[in-house]
């Protein structure tokens, strides 16, 4: 066909070669295989509603939110979709695709809508934080904080305040399993739990509020316990409607007042520091510090965005840092070949010296391959979310816009397709270029403008603490093949509590 053309237009005089070039376009499309046909919502497998309520109510579902992913994806696929009264949600369980919704999320990428924690604040007439700011509101916070919390050279500065709270884990540490003629510390997360407060707060007020002491003050223990009692409320009073408030008003009593201690007691810190500014300025001295509410303060934020901002950071700071290395000791216990690798690799760098900076970190990649691998294993966020507020394509469906979208973090996380042994603690395979994931097949901390913006913080406060527990201790386990699962608290928690023997070295 071709040739017959190019000779009947040679014949006329007249040029072939853009009439070829056409032709040729054409049979290209003519061969071309059929572009598949993109699918709607409706098309799109997953429970029934019936189905879903019962797996959440009768199947212990609301703890078990991070299986469910293992089991829809095993059952479904790598999307599905789940109703849950008016609230539809697409799943993503496959890193691809989670990487096709993070790409277009736009500007102010918005999370899901935390209603619950939102009804508190239009309650209360509080504040919205970086947890629950959207749009502009919430740029201009992470901009600001951005400066302080994500430049590595601006926290490492906060090494000396960590370290100094480190001391004292490691005198509680002692203390506690020396209380005990075979040396074991029993729930272990309750001290690291203290001990992540401790450290943030020091960031946040450059001050402590006694959370290592021999008797923690009445307020902190109020604070710590809210925490723990908000998040198991938070799951349940977003799947309420506010109707049911009123027939019910337990749950919604119970995180409220949670919420209010939490307030109140971000709000005294927060007042004493402000006042001694105040005291500061009045007496002609000149104000400076490191720690974040300063920053906030001097930023010309109003005063309930600073209030709703420290109390979030703080909550969010907390059940990262010790559900890590809760963890983190758990495997390693576990693993004593890996336990001792790690030791030497941290006597190695130190020499004789006895307590780590920050630019020591770089040098230990052993120890960053640990922490690595606890949080692939045990995500503290298990699933994160976005509503997108456009129209998308994922995976060959059309997802409309303003839909619910959960990205199943845990599921990835865990998938053979990606990890060879995926259930197994193995962090070197971290430095093994043969056993490559996907970049977003594991991501604790998220990606792009609204991943975690206390990463780096979190991280370093580990490092501290983790590498100076293996100069001081041995870890063992209580008992042989003695197992704990994660349970899902909103955030990804041991279901029971952990006890270790430490040994002192």
């Amino acid at each position: 066909m071709m040739m017959v053309l190019h000779q009947a237009l040679k014949v006329t005089g007249r040029s072939a070669l853009p009439l070829l070039r056409f032709a040729e376009r054409w049979a290209d499309v003519i061969r071309a295989p059929p572009t598949p046909q993109v699918k709607t919502l409706e098309q799109m497998p997953g429970p029934s509603p019936a189905r879903f309520i019962r797996d959440l109510f009768m199947k212990r579902g609301f703890s078990r939110l991070h299986q469910l992913q293992l089991e829809g994806r095993q059952k479904y696929g790598p999307m599905w979709k789940a109703s849950f009264g008016p609230i539809l949600t697409v799943h993503v369980a496959e890193p691809e695709l989670i990487q096709q919704v993070l790409r277009q999320e736009g500007q102010h990428p918005v999370r899901s809508e935390l209603s619950s924690w939102k009804d508190y604040r239009a309650l209360r007439g509080e504040g919205y934080g970086l947890l629950t700011a959207e749009g502009e509101e919430w740029q201009c916070v992470r901009s600001l904080l951005s400066k302080h919390m994500l430049r590595p050279q601006a926290v490492e500065a906060y090494d000396g305040a960590l370290n100094a709270v480190v001391s004292d884990l490691l005198q509680k540490l002692k203390l506690r399993s020396q209380e005990s003629s075979s040396r074991i510390v029993s729930d272990i997360s309750a001290e690291f739990y203290r001990f992540g407060l401790e450290g943030i707060s020091s960031v946040l007020f450059e001050s402590r509020i006694g959370c290592l002491d021999a008797v923690v003050p009445v307020e902190t223990e109020r604070f710590i316990q809210s925490i723990n009692t908000m998040f198991v409320m938070t799951l349940l009073t977003m799947a309420m409607p506010q109707w049911l408030h009123r027939l019910l008003p337990k749950p919604w009593d119970t995180f409220c007042r949670c919420w209010d201690v939490m307030f109140e007691f971000a709000k005294g810190h927060i007042d004493q520091r402000l006042q001694e500014e105040k005291q500061k300025l009045e007496c002609g001295e000149q104000l400076e510090g490191r720690y974040l509410t300063y920053f906030l303060s001097q930023a010309g934020l109003p005063l309930t965005s600073v209030y709703s901002n420290v109390t979030e950071l703080l909550l969010a700071g907390v059940d990262t840092i010790s559900s890590t290395l809760s963890w983190s000791l758990y495997e390693l216990s576990r693993h004593p070949d890996v336990q001792t690798a790690l030791r030497d690799e941290v006597l190695s760098v130190m020499k004789d010296r006895s307590v780590p900076q920050a630019s020591d970190v770089a040098a230990m990649p052993l120890l960053k391959a640990v922490v690595k691998e606890i949080l692939r294993l045990y995500p503290v966020i298990p699933a994160n979310a976005r509503v997108i507020n456009k129209d998308i394509e994922v995976g060959g469906y059309v997802i409309p816009k303003n839909t619910l979208i959960t990205l199943c973090h845990y599921a990835t996380s865990r998938d053979p397709q990606q990890f060879r042994d995926p259930d197994s603690f193995r962090p070197q395979r971290w430095g093994d270029r043969s056993d490559r994931s996907h970049p977003y097949a594991t991501v604790p901390f998220g990606v792009g403008k609204r991943s975690c913006i206390g990463r780096r913080i979190a991280e370093l406060e580990v490092y501290l603490a983790l590498s100076r527990i293996l100069m001081h201790f041995t870890m063992e386990p209580v008992r042989e093949n003695d197992t704990v699962h994660p349970m899902t608290r909103t955030l990804l928690v041991p279901e029971r509590q952990i006890d270790l023997r430490f040994t002192e070295r």
